[in-house]
């Protein structure tokens, strides 16, 4: 029986070679499907620009805030510039009167007194999502039928409400946005503006079509007050971390359309370090793992450049490193193929300029995806919070070396 160090060796690099060449083939699949879906994608949004909306219904516009983030001004300014013919108004929530991000929009409205503006406050949320109490506040608040949810990092174009109605008119229930990441920070933050540019992207429209839209994008959304109820209310979406998820999974259940709107926005990844960068999106991809667990588990096999690296390795251990480093250039050029197709359909500005980052985003990405993996437990805003299967959470602390559990939660 063969156990000496040249057959252990052998081996391994068989290993080596069959994870890195199946990863490598079920990467390249998947970014031909990219590529189909974003065709697919941007002929539809062609098509939908160039369509006039045929009625305008009045719209609340809901913005929860919490604390004064990076980019919220310019952010808030557009909403106060919108081209929109009917009624709108906007809505602004936070915890207390003395929330920074709320004394930004109260600033802002003085510029503009013309557009209809209010503030109310929530207090301390009394289910754990407190982005879902504060839009439960908003929603009862808001006097008119069709909403329209925006998240604090949300950046808009003039038109954007405008194009987000459209959707609305064929009798969707809810429609989302997809966005390009926009930052005015260092390497990481670029890094993390691209993941969610392009690989979220490419996964979203992927999914759209092979299954149709079963999901809602929460950064902005287009919805009638009902759906809230018809998606069990804000307080059992409140328990869920990924309420965004389960709101149009919910409603893609009950038999409601959910749609993917062709317009997209810009979303402001705030500087950070890459301590910082790296704990934040892996606290998201821990939530997505328990929203979708068979999806998540099957976007490891999406990811190209790391079975790239393993390709590489195999190439130097087994004495062929140039077919080595062909195999990571070959798949370093299909995560770069895949950028360029992305953020065209997207409409990005600097596409070539951005998409050269993207294999490194590609490897992070992996590396991300499996450190989501590691526990169930999620950082935010000085709290500890425990992820059920489910995708139910709540937060938990530490007194006197016993743990306890609360109710308040991160407003996302």
């Amino acid at each position: 029986m063969e156990s000496s160090p040249g057959f252990l060796m052998s081996l391994a690099l068989r290993i080596l070679f069959g994870i890195a060449a199946g990863g490598s083939i079920t990467s390249t699949v998947y970014c031909g499907m990219v590529l189909v879906a974003t065709v697919r994608f941007g002929l539809r949004r062609r098509r939908e620009e160039a369509l006039a909306a045929q009625a305008f219904p009045p719209l609340s516009v809901l913005k929860p805030l919490h604390g004064n983030e990076a980019g919220l001004e310019e952010n808030l300014v557009r909403y106060f510039e919108q081209d929109y013919p009917a009624a709108f108004e906007l809505l602004f929530c936070a915890r207390h009167e003395t929330d920074e991000g709320l004394r930004l929009a109260r600033r802002v409205a003085d510029r503009y007194p013309g557009v209809g503006a209010r503030f109310i406050t929530c207090g301390e949320p009394e289910f754990p999502n407190a982005k879902m109490w504060s839009l439960a506040a908003l929603a009862r608040a808001a006097r008119f039928e069709t909403l329209v949810t925006s998240d604090a990092d949300a950046r808009v174009e003039r038109n954007s409400l405008r194009e987000c109605v459209k959707g609305l008119m064929d009798g969707t229930a809810l429609e989302s946005c997809l966005y390009i990441g926009t930052t005015q920070g260092g390497v990481a933050a670029k890094l993390d503006a691209l993941g969610k540019s392009v690989e979220m992207t490419g996964g979203v429209l992927v999914a759209d079509m092979l299954e149709g839209t079963r999901f809602a994008l929460g950064v902005t959304m287009v919805l009638r007050k009902e759906a809230f109820e018809r998606a069990g209310g804000h307080e059992q979406l409140g328990q869920f971390w990924a309420e965004d998820f389960v709101l149009g999974n919910r409603l893609a259940d009950r038999g409601d359309r959910v749609g993917l709107s062709s317009h997209v926005i810009g979303l402001t990844v705030p500087p950070t370090g890459f301590g910082a960068s790296f704990r934040n999106q892996v606290r998201w991809l821990k939530s997505t793992r328990r929203s979708r667990p068979k999806g998540h588990l099957g976007t490891g096999l999406t990811f190209a450049v790391p079975y790239g690296v393993m390709g590489l390795l195999w190439g130097l251990l087994a004495g062929h490193w140039e077919l080595g480093v062909l195999w990571l250039a070959g798949l370093c050029l299909s995560r770069w193929v895949m950028a360029v197709a992305v953020l065209r359909a997207l409409g990005g500005t600097r596409v070539m300029a951005e998409a050269v980052l993207y294999p490194v985003r590609d490897l992070m990405g992996g590396i991300l995806w499996a450190a989501s993996y590691w526990g169930s437990t999620l950082s935010y805003h000085g709290g500890t919070y425990q992820l059920e299967e489910d995708g139910r959470f709540h937060r938990r602390a530490t007194t006197s070396g016993a743990t306890i559990e609360q109710v308040e939660a991160p407003h996302a």
